[in-house]
């Protein structure tokens, strides 16, 4: 498999409800230097950000479902998220990247209604961020810094 459709695939299904480590995948691609590292990072936050908006989807649109087995969201997890947003507001979303807590307030922002395009945003800049800070990371490592 190509490696920026590997890090997309990833990327897509770690920000969904499912287990995922995008993270190590990209930290793995940059110290093997398998790619371009910017292309990765764009690659992985558009994969990343869709991700959550499938979560976001799923509040908004199956949210009647959330007491379904098969849901992404345990009502726990659910309730600590809508705390977050009671809380906090739709900043929250800056830390969807967050394990545990993050995908669920995707979730709760599809299910209270945030605006696609405010949570679009909002889950970009954090998503964003999240993988450059790793990149640079990896980068001033290999440099010896």
């Amino acid at each position: 498999m190509d490696v920026y459709l590997g890090i997309f695939v990833t990327s897509l299904l770690s920000a969904t409800l499912l287990p995922g480590t995008s993270e190590a995948a990209l930290a793995a691609l940059i110290v093997l230097k398998q790619a371009d590292i910017t292309v990765l990072v764009v690659i992985a936050t558009v994969g990343n950000v869709l991700g959550s908006w499938i979560n976001w989807a799923f509040g908004r649109f199956l949210l009647h479902l959330r007491h379904t087995r098969w849901f992404p969201v345990s009502a726990s997890h659910y309730d600590r998220a809508v705390g977050w947003f009671d809380r906090f507001g739709k900043y929250t979303l800056l830390f969807a990247w967050v394990p545990v807590v993050g995908d669920p307030l995707t979730v709760v922002a599809g299910a209270l209604r945030v605006n696609i395009v405010t949570f679009l945003v909002l889950v970009t800049v954090g998503k964003a961020a999240r993988y450059a800070s790793i990149a640079t990371a990896l980068i001033l490592w290999q440099q010896g810094f």
